[in-house]
């Protein structure tokens, strides 16, 4: 891992770590990496310990039967990793954070390039907008021990286990838009 392009006060975007993807069936089911909320709690204590910036990104659904619609208590942060009062809420209607929203605009007037994004989930939110912070400039980390998926359904019927969706959503961020890394890994770059 290249330690010199992380900047010394990285944003953490902790992308919809919302209680609507308690219902797994609605999602396709089989959820990888439980441990992805855990993961997020630790970057985000570490972060309100060094006073390093924070985004919680939550996701507006527009449609009426998703849980993340805000009608429906699945719109509400999980409890573990909510945001604090002096911290920033982002909502979005789409799965990228920066479309229809003041993200971009609130990174480049703090002077933040690096982004380390965890959440939910790995191939929808997460993807898109570490797709788009990589095609806006700014250096981007995606933590694979901090992002989870579920099972997807493929255009011919077959089930694609969510391990395996997880896996080639980060291959392809890999390298191309952003770098892959573990939590211990940004942890150490970061340092005590």
């Amino acid at each position: 891992m290249n330690h010199q392009n992380f900047s010394p006060r990285p944003a953490l975007l902790l992308i919809d770590l919302q209680q609507g993807f308690n219902d797994e069936t609605h999602w396709g089911g089989n959820r990888n990496n439980p441990d992805a909320e855990q993961i997020c709690l630790k970057l985000l204590t570490h972060w309100r310990t060094h006073n390093l910036p924070i985004f919680h990104i939550r996701h507006h659904s527009t449609e009426a039967d998703s849980p993340l619609n805000p009608k429906h208590a699945g719109f509400a942060f999980i409890p573990a990793t909510a945001p604090m009062a002096n911290e920033c809420v982002i909502d979005k209607t789409v799965n990228s954070a920066f479309i229809g929203t003041d993200l971009q605009s609130l990174l480049n007037h703090a002077g933040i390039d690096t982004l380390v994004l965890v959440g939910l989930t790995t191939n929808h939110c997460v993807s898109t907008t570490a797709r788009m912070a990589g095609n806006l400039g700014f250096t981007t980390f995606v933590v694979s021990d901090g992002t989870a998926t579920f099972d997807r359904i493929g255009v011919n019927g077959e089930r694609f286990d969510s391990q395996l969706v997880h896996d080639i959503s980060l291959a392809s961020l890999h390298g191309e838009f952003a770098t892959v890394s573990t939590s211990d890994e940004i942890l150490a770059m970061i340092g005590d």
